[in-house]
């Protein structure tokens, strides 16, 4: 099994809809920590699980600097940006969310 691991950052802000009083219900911002796991019994022709690039281009350009709730169609809490992350990649089966220290949600695959 070959697995790889994506680390970055993102600037972006959100505003949740939630079924009780919360700060969080206002627009706030937070510099995202986010990190994409994928394997693959195989590699492509290329000799990768996938390429670190594709996971910059699907994740990271399409939310970096953004307004989340403009730009996803669900509540953006960290649980929910996990697991449409995860079902972004290709190979993935795991990603971390963190949205501020102390605070990380993570999505797995079940299998």
């Amino acid at each position: 099994m070959y697995y790889i691991e994506k680390t970055f950052e993102i600037s972006a802000s959100h505003r949740l809809h939630l079924q009780y009083e919360s700060k969080c219900q206002r627009m706030h911002g937070h510099n995202w920590r986010i990190t994409v796991y994928c394997k693959s019994q195989e590699l492509d022709d290329n000799g990768m699980v996938v390429d670190f690039s594709e996971v910059k281009r699907k994740v990271k350009m399409v939310l970096d600097h953004q307004d989340l709730n403009e730009v996803l169609p669900f509540n953006p809490t960290a649980e929910n940006i996990a697991r449409w992350i995860t079902e972004q990649i290709p190979h993935c089966y795991k990603t971390s969310v963190q949205e501020s220290e102390g605070n990380v949600a993570i999505y797995e695959v079940d299998e």
